[in-house]
Formats: structure tokens, sequence, C-alpha cells
């Protein structure tokens, strides 16, 4: 008998995703040309986001050619990834000729590259073709290694990649691709290379890998394998975040962070995610703005809306972020989570909700530019805005591995205090 895919969730056979070979530490990146050259790659296509005045790109493009290896350079991906980000980039690759692809940055550079990839290995098919589960019918993509400039996405080290599909402007849609055929060959993070990671990106980032490493946890998968990773990665975030964001160069809060993103992104790899990606998802899909900004507000509302449904795992998951939980019921402990998560966001700076961001919120911010110009330099609150919100995220693939169930009502008042509610 077929099984729908509604059901898969509540299946008792699991998948258990592989991970790329990784080199993680003080010095990795110097290995990149030779890791290049071992692959076979003669000339590579390096994708970025510019990273520009940081230096690393320039040091980077030097390795690599010093191994006899020639750099194509496409420094025009976007924060939240855009499909033509990803058809761009693949027909430079196949004009060049290109042998393999380095991808340098966050998240966006590795997605990116994941979905370029894809669309040359099916021969310039769309890429909002790959959205949801395994789509690949090709599994030889280009190689690909992945050099990580922050520690929050864990993308190269996961079998996932997410995409904004922009072929209807009055109704984007930011969309997850799982496929095990876009892994990287070769994941390197150096904590090196956090250094010039803003104050303000150090936060957003370290609350992408709190989101990473929460979800998997109280994730109705409940899958084993996937909860030591999630429940060691909470615990590096509580060590070393605070301390990176306020003192960049201090290398044991850097390395730490590059643990905790690595093994959080392995948690979530098998063990799923939940509402607070797709919250994010939907509002990046229609404002442009930071993926780990809004999951670092959407985080305590989605906590509070899951605990009913979760409250040992959050009061474990209170513990685990420091809190004294000995002589708190359960459901004490639960709700001290959600409070933790509320003082971590105030220490780190983090607006209280949605309706607080504006172009001016941080640097680079894309709101309102390219493709999303016209659309306003703050966020729309209304009724109608939370309800297209909502409905986003029914439609999100993270959505089903959330622990609670979920309907467009049942998320609405969430929804609202993310968008105007205060702590």
């Amino acid at each position: 008998m077929a099984i729908e895919l509604n059901q898969i969730w509540d299946f008792p056979i699991k998948d258990f995703h592989p991970f790329p070979n990784g080199k993680l530490g003080v010095g990795a990146h110097d290995m990149l040309g030779v890791e290049a050259k071992n692959l076979g790659m003669t000339r590579v296509l390096l994708m970025t986001t510019g990273l520009r005045g940081s230096g690393i790109i320039e040091e980077l493009v030097g390795k690599i050619e010093y191994q006899g290896v020639d750099v194509v350079l496409y420094d025009k991906v976007e924060s939240n990834p855009k499909d033509y980000n990803c058809m761009d980039a693949a027909a430079l690759y196949q004009s060049e000729k290109c042998d393999g692809i380095i991808s340098v940055g966050g998240g966006s550079s590795h997605d990116a590259a994941k979905g370029a990839r894809m669309v040359i290995a099916h021969d310039g098919r769309n890429i909002n073709e790959f959205e949801g589960f395994s789509k690949a019918t090709n599994k030889e993509n280009p190689k690909h290694i992945a050099v990580s400039t922050t520690a929050g996405t864990g993308s190269e080290t996961s079998w996932a990649y997410v995409i904004t599909d922009t072929s209807d402007m009055n109704k984007p849609h930011k969309w997850v691709a799982f496929d095990d055929s876009c892994l990287v060959d070769l994941a390197m993070d150096d904590p090196l290379l956090y250094y010039s990671c803003p104050e303000h990106f150090t936060a957003f980032c370290g609350f992408d890998v709190l989101a990473h490493a929460s979800e998997p946890y109280v994730s109705r998968l409940d899958f084993a394998p996937s909860l030591g990773n999630a429940k060691y990665s909470i615990e590096l975030i509580r060590d070393h975040l605070r301390t990176a964001v306020y003192e960049p160069r201090n290398l044991e809060a850097r390395t730490g962070m590059m643990h905790a993103q690595y093994i959080a992104a392995q948690a979530f790899n098998s063990g799923g995610l939940g509402l607070i990606h797709s919250l994010s998802h939907a509002v990046s899909a229609f404002y442009d703005s930071h993926h780990g900004l809004n999951n670092a507000i959407a985080l305590p509302r989605v906590w509070e809306y899951n605990l009913p449904s979760r409250y040992e795992r959050y009061a474990d998951i209170a513990a685990l972020l420091g809190v004294d939980t000995s002589k708190m019921t359960t459901v004490q402990a639960a709700d001290a989570a959600v409070e933790e998560a509320i003082r971590l966001s105030k220490d780190l700076g983090i607006p209280d909700n949605f309706g607080q961001i504006s172009v001016d919120s941080y640097e680079k911010n894309r709101m309102n530019t390219g493709k999303y110009e016209g659309r306003g330099e703050t966020m729309d609150t209304s009724d109608k805005q939370v309800r297209a919100i909502a409905e986003h995220m029914m439609d999100d693939w993270c959505t089903p591995a959330n622990p609670r169930e979920c309907s467009v009502d049942s998320l609405i008042p969430m929804v609202t205090h993310a968008m105007t509610g205060s702590y």
C-alpha cells in the first residue's frame, strides 16, 4: 500500500541522511586550493555574495590559483538567494566551461550553489521545479566545496537548500528543497574567517543555530540520532554566543559557535525543522529580510506556541541554556526556556518584533531593493498581511515536522504577536 505524504511524519521508519566530508578548525581554509585540485577541479565557479571589504575572497582566490586552478567569479548571490541567482550562475558555469563550484559565505552562497548545481545537472531546468523532497533525477552534480564565513546556516553539511521564487512578485514564495544529491563534496569551517562577521550578523546567525538545534529536539519526528547533537549545540550556544557577538576575535567563542552550527545542522538534517523556519521563510519571501534575524524574532513565539505539546523537551532546553530548573515543575521549566530565549534576544539587541525592522535596521539590508522595491521601508503589519504570512507557513515544507498541529487560524495570533507584540 502506498504511503501518503502526510503520513510520513508519523511513520516509524525514519531516514538518516548522510553528511559530507568536512574540515573544521583554525587554518582549514589554507587547504582550499589543494582540496579543489584533489577533487579534480581545473576551472571553478566561485559563488559568493561579495564579502566586499573583508579581503576573504581575494585571499581564497589566491590560494586556489596557486594550485593551478582557474577561478571564474560570480559575486552576485543575494541574501535569501533568488531563483535568478541560481539560473545566472548555472549559465555562467556552462559558458565558462567550469568543472566545479566553490561557494564562500553563509547559507545564501551555499544554497545558491546547490541550486545552480541542480540546474546544471538537469540541462538548464528552472530551479523552481526542485521544491520539495528528492526532485533530482540526475544524481551527478558538479563537485562542490563550501567554505563558511559565518556560524549559522549549516548548509555546508545538510541535504537542504532554500530558494526564493520571484516569478510572481505579487505572491513571492520562499521554498525548501531536500535532496541527498545536493550534498557538498567538502565542507570547510575555519573560525578565523568569522572574525570579520559584524556584531549584528553574528547575533542573527547565532539565533539561526538555536533554531536549528531546538527544532529537531522538539520535532514530531523525535529522531534519536539527532537528539544528542541538538542538546550539545544548545550548550555550546549558551557558553559562546554572547562572547562571539561582543568579542568577535575571541577564538574560543568563534570555535564554539563553529561547532554549534555544524552539529545543529546535522541534528536537523534528519530530525526536521518546524514553525520557526516556516515563519522566517514567509517573512523573507515578502520582505527579503535576513533569515537569522527572522528566526530570532520568531523563536520565542514558536516555542511558546509549541509548549503544550512538548513541555518536557522545552524543560530540558531551559536546563541546557543554563537555567536552574531543579526546584521547578516541568511546566515552569518549560516556561523558563521561553524566558531565557527572550533574555538572550534582548542581550544581543534583537528587535522586539517584525514591525520594528526597517531598511536602516542593519547594514546590507536588501528590503525595498531590487525586485522588492516599492514594498516599503518597513513591514506591513496589517491583518491581511498576517493572514498571507500564515498561509505561506502552512505551505512550507518545514511545517509538517512541527510538534503541534496548526492551521492558518491557529497561527494568526502568534504571527500577529511576532509582527507587533513585545515581551
